[in-house]
């Protein structure tokens, strides 16, 4: 399935191996190897990173996404959102993400989680709802969720990998006849 959203100055679309620098780049920043499960420390883990999204694409259960910034000189990777969990027994995946340092603050994490989300409904229209989850030290990702349209749905107990509680959020699935 090829795929490339738009979203007001971004583009989403699956990630390639051209994409290994900026990838490698942005995992540099602590504040992002904080929050994510899986870091990427160097170029053959990114490899390996990359490998991993283009199979769990094919397999048809897992969609992430190079989010770039569409400028007149170039485009520049700045995010990376990710359709987890899609199953025909699980009504509602889970929504991720992460942004680059030399993006957050503008808006960026917003844009493509609310474009994902349109496209998962479109393509999936058995979905009930979206989940989003982070841990409840993650400020940002909650205002992320609520600015997303998300609604707070519960406090989780801590488990592995995710050495705190966590919020779950969720956003319903459109009626029909809106999206």
């Amino acid at each position: 399935m090829v795929i490339e959203l738009r979203a007001s100055e971004l583009t989403l679309r699956p990630w390639r191996e051209d994409d290994l620098d900026a990838l490698v780049r942005a995992y540099q920043d602590p504040v992002l190897r904080r929050w994510t499960r899986m870091p990427v420390t160097s170029v053959d883990e990114g490899r390996q990173w990359l490998e991993r999204t283009r199979q769990a694409w094919a397999d048809g259960h897992r969609y992430t996404l190079a989010v770039l910034e569409d400028r007149a000189d170039a485009s520049r990777l700045v995010a990376n959102v990710v359709l987890k969990g899609v199953t025909s027994e699980r009504p509602a995946p889970e929504v991720g993400y992460w942004t680059a340092s030399w993006a957050r603050g503008r808006e960026v994490a917003p844009r493509a989680v609310t474009a994902l989300s349109g496209w998962a409904f479109d393509r999936f229209p058995g979905l009930t709802h979206l989940d989003l989850l982070h841990q409840v030290d993650n400020v940002a990702s909650c205002r992320v969720a609520q600015k997303c349209g998300f609604v707070y749905q519960e406090t989780l107990p801590a488990r592995p990998p995710f050495p705190r509680d966590g919020h779950r959020h969720a956003l319903p699935a459109p009626r029909t006849g809106e999206s």
